[in-house]
């Protein structure tokens, strides 16, 4: 599972965004289950970062965000967040070494237009 997570910073919060996005990282990365996390300032336009984390399932992902400490610095960093896009995303493809691997859906086909209590579990991938 991929957080991909947009920023707009104005320049005076630069510093002490990066090094709570920094602190963020190292917390999540200290978890099981997080693999990766990176942070990215966009080369055109500087108020503009990204917070890209990976998690080896939407399970670990919500476990990472679990304890307390985690809780006190990555949810408030993760709130300001530009909100008119969705953060997070399954894994579809990874690539390594020039060797690309698909990955099956977890979500089932009718995902979207099941309620809560309805879903047995994805009797087919979408």
């Amino acid at each position: 599972m991929l957080l991909v997570c947009r920023f707009e910073v104005p320049a005076a919060e630069a510093t002490e965004f990066a090094a709570t996005a920094r602190h963020a990282l190292e917390l999540l990365t200290a978890q099981p289950g997080c693999r990766t996390g990176r942070l990215g300032r966009a080369t055109d336009e500087a108020d503009r970062w990204v917070l890209v984390v990976e998690f080896d399932s939407v399970v670990a992902y919500r476990r990472a965000l679990s304890p307390f400490p985690v809780r006190e610095v990555v949810v408030p960093l993760l709130s300001r967040a530009l909100a008119d896009e969705p953060a997070a995303f399954e894994l579809a493809v990874s690539a390594a070494d020039g060797v690309a691997d698909e990955h099956v859906s977890l979500l089932a086909d009718d995902a979207g237009t099941v309620r809560l209590g309805e879903a047995a579990g994805p009797a087919k991938p979408r």
